[in-house]
């Protein structure tokens, strides 16, 4: 039965804090947070520093968009992920769709250490089968549907020593009206953005291209180097404020 058996009860809270529209591109900053000025460069995790393009494939870092605190890199590794079982659905269904999501975790996990855990006050990661919400109106042109969203709030998390270590978490929700053919392109590019690529791609052979097609790539060689770069940078995340 998969990762279905494994979960067994559904969280409830959802902090927005800045959004990210599968469809467009649109990012809109919602919440506020301090700028700290102790930002540094993490140690790439192995499974990044190891990574190598021998096809000089390029990237599209220049696409990706710092925030207030840096670039949304992950320092503690595994980065655990919480898949919350979808309502509306049988079980068969809801077996094809937490498959789905578990299997855009374990492509991602190639290049990143990712876990999926089954507590949701462990999780980095939160994915949900729920509508977002509309897109909003720009230029009297009337609000559209997204298909996806990806969101994340920052907050302080005292370690051991109590410092004061600046965090996030991301909620990511995929649309109820997906087929189940889409499910896992549109978790596999959510999950892009929750790892670190705050942007998109401008090519339909990429992963995070910035609009759902036919025909859904998978994680490209370009998404790999875009990723490793984004690691390479300096980021107010896991450092004390």
């Amino acid at each position: 039965m998969g990762y279905y058996l494994l979960v067994k009860r559904i969280q409830k809270k959802l902090i927005t804090v800045l959004i990210l529209a599968i469809s467009s591109g649109l990012l809109v900053v919602l919440g506020n947070f301090p700028v700290h000025a102790n930002s540094n460069v993490h140690p790439l995790p192995a499974t990044l520093s190891q990574w190598r393009d021998s096809t000089n494939s390029g990237d599209y870092f220049d696409q990706v968009k710092p925030v207030k605190v840096g670039y949304l890199i992950w320092s503690l590794f595994p980065v655990k992920v919480k898949i919350e079982i979808p309502t509306g659905l049988n079980e068969a269904e809801t077996h094809t769709w937490m498959n789905k999501v578990a299997q855009a975790v374990q492509e991602w996990s190639v290049y990143l250490p990712l876990k999926i855990v089954e507590q949701a006050e462990s999780a980095d990661i939160t994915i949900w089968r729920k509508s977002p919400p509309m897109k909003p109106m720009v230029n009297g042109e009337l609000p559209r549907a997204r298909s996806a969203l990806t969101t994340y709030e920052l907050y302080n998390n005292n370690n051991k020593n109590n410092n004061n270590i600046i965090s996030h978490r991301f909620t990511i929700l995929l649309s109820p009206s997906q087929t189940s053919e889409y499910v896992l392109a549109a978790a596999r590019h959510e999950l892009g953005h929750a790892l670190g690529i705050w942007g998109h791609s401008p090519l339909q052979t990429d992963a995070l291209y910035f609009s759902q097609v036919r025909n859904s790539p998978p994680i490209s060689v370009r998404d790999v180097n875009t990723l490793k770069r984004v690691y390479q940078q300096p980021t107010a995340l896991g450092w004390t404020g």
